[in-house]
C-alpha cells in the first residue's frame, strides 16, 4: 500500500495520499517482459471494471493479454454489471480466465453476468464465504471457495463449503477450497474432510506456450 503508484486522494493526517482509482499505462508493458510463462493475476489491488477506469484502459489491458499468449490470465471483479454490459463489445483474449466474486447469496446475481462473457474460462470466487450460497453453475467453469481471514475473521460453517463442494461435483465443475480463514489465512488449513481440493479448469488450447522474444 505504501508504494507510490497507489497514493492518491487521501489524508495525509491518517492514511497518507490514499488509495483512489489510478490508471497506469506503464505497467502494460511489464507482462511483454516476462520471458518465462506465468500465471497472472490481473489488478489485484483494484477492479477494472471500476466505473471510474475508462472503457478505452480495458481494451488496452486486453490487448496486452491477446499479444503475450505465453502467459495465462486470471481477472476477477465484484463490478459485474458493468463486466456484462461490455461483454459484447470487448473482444476477449483466449489466454484469459474471467471471474466474479460471490460472498453471499445476496451476491448469485453476479454468476448471471459472467454467463453472458464469452471467456475461455468462467469461474467464481466464493470468498469470503460468509453465508450458504446455492449455486447455479450452468456455464461456470471453476469454482474457488475460501474462509475470511484477519483479526476480525467471522467463521465459516463447513456446511456451507460441503454443500458447494458437492454441488460442483454433481455438475462436474472443478472445485478448489483456498482455506477455512481465521486470524492468518493459513490459521485454519485448507484441509475438507481430511483432503485438500485443488481442481483446475481444463481451458481450451491457445497459441502454444512460447517465451518473449
Amino acid at each position: 500500500m505504501g508504494q507510490a503508484k497507489y497514493q492518491r486522494d487521501g489524508d495525509p493526517r491518517t492514511s497518507g495520499p490514499g488509495f483512489g482509482v489510478t490508471v497506469h499505462h506503464e505497467a502494460l508493458e511489464v507482462p511483454k517482459r516476462w520471458r518465462r510463462p506465468r500465471l497472472v493475476f490481473v489488478d489485484s489491488m483494484s477492479d477494472l471494471f471500476h466505473p471510474e477506469v475508462p472503457t478505452g484502459f480495458i481494451r488496452e489491458v486486453l490487448d496486452v493479454v491477446r499479444d503475450t499468449p505465453w502467459h495465462t490470465y486470471q481477472l476477477l471483479t465484484k463490478r459485474s454489471k458493468r463486466l456484462a454490459s461490455l461483454a459484447d463489445r470487448l473482444d476477449w483474449p483466449a489466454n484469459l480466465w474471467i471471474g466474479v466474486s460471490v460472498e453471499s447469496q445476496t451476491y448469485s446475481y453476479r454468476a448471471d453476468h459472467l454467463r453472458v462473457v464469452p471467456g475461455a474460462v468462467r469461474f467464481l470466487s466464493v470468498e469470503p464465504l460468509l453465508g450458504p450460497v446455492r449455486l447455479d453453475l450452468d456455464g461456470i467453469d471453476w469454482v474457488i471457495v475460501g474462509g475470511e481471514s484477519g483479526p476480525r475473521a467471522r467463521p465459516v460453517d463447513p456446511a456451507w463449503v460441503r454443500s458447494i463442494r458437492d454441488s460442483c461435483i454433481e455438475a462436474g465443475t472443478p472445485f478448489f477450497f483456498k482455506q477455512w480463514g481465521g486470524r492468518s489465512p493459513k490459521a485454519g488449513g485448507r484441509l475438507l474432510d481430511g483432503r485438500t481440493w485443488d481442481q483446475y479448469p481444463t481451458a481450451p488450447s491457445y497459441d502454444p506456450v512460447r517465451t518473449a522474444s
